[in-house]
């Protein structure tokens, strides 16, 4: 009998503290709602979603903020933003590999001139072709020009098939000097980044430099 007593005494004091816990586990809602009143509640309301809210402990400690769920429009906006941030994001990351590569390719100023110096000299190699084609084009229009001239000195008709050669031969000069000049302002362009790269390259320089204390 006395073990019996014993037993259901501790399962009373076991019930009570498992009790106790469970009241001090438990967490409440508070929010405030579009008028500026504040509300709590032991249950999560779909008015607590709306405007956004706080779970609290049993003792009063706000344990989290949820913000208040988003417009249509306002979840469009978000997601915009977190795009743009995250493109800015990667350009830097981006950025700053390239820099790395920079300068782990070329140790001083005088190799990356000389690699610059290449790529120009390949581009004026390439300029110089397109001058002797379009010379040699040039030529060929002014030989089949020549060719219609005596036609027509002489009173002749000019042959079709010699009016379309012209006209062709035409068509390929004028692409030859449409070529050269895309070719100039490539040079022009390339000379800009260039110069862009050499001062962006001596900044690396004087940033690792300052950064070593030397």
């Amino acid at each position: 009998m006395r073990r019996f007593a014993l037993l259901v005494l501790s399962l009373s004091i076991a019930g009570l503290a498992a009790a106790q816990g469970a009241s001090n586990s438990s967490v409440h809602y508070r929010w405030v709602d579009g008028s500026g009143l504040s509300h709590f509640s032991d249950s999560l309301t779909q008015d607590a979603i709306k405007y956004g809210y706080d779970v609290i402990s049993s003792n009063g400690m706000v344990l989290r903020h949820v913000q208040r769920e988003l417009t249509p429009t306002e979840r469009a906006a978000a997601e915009k933003q977190a795009a743009e941030d995250a493109a800015r994001q990667r350009a830097i990351n981006e950025q700053k590999q390239q820099d790395l590569q920079l300068l782990n390719t070329y140790p001083d100023e005088d190799a990356l001139r000389s690699e610059q110096q290449q790529v120009l000299d390949n581009l004026d190699e390439q300029m110089n072709t397109t001058r002797l084609n379009l010379h040699s084009q040039d030529a060929a229009l002014d030989d089949l020009l020549n060719r219609a001239a005596d036609d027509e000195r002489a009173k002749k008709p000019v042959p079709k098939m010699l009016t379309d050669q012209i006209n062709d031969q035409r068509t390929v000069v004028a692409n030859e000097r449409a070529l050269l000049e895309r070719q100039k302002t490539t040079r022009e362009t390339m000379l800009q980044q260039q110069a862009q790269e050499l001062e962006h390259f001596r900044s690396l320089k004087a940033s690792e430099k300052a950064n070593r204390g030397y």
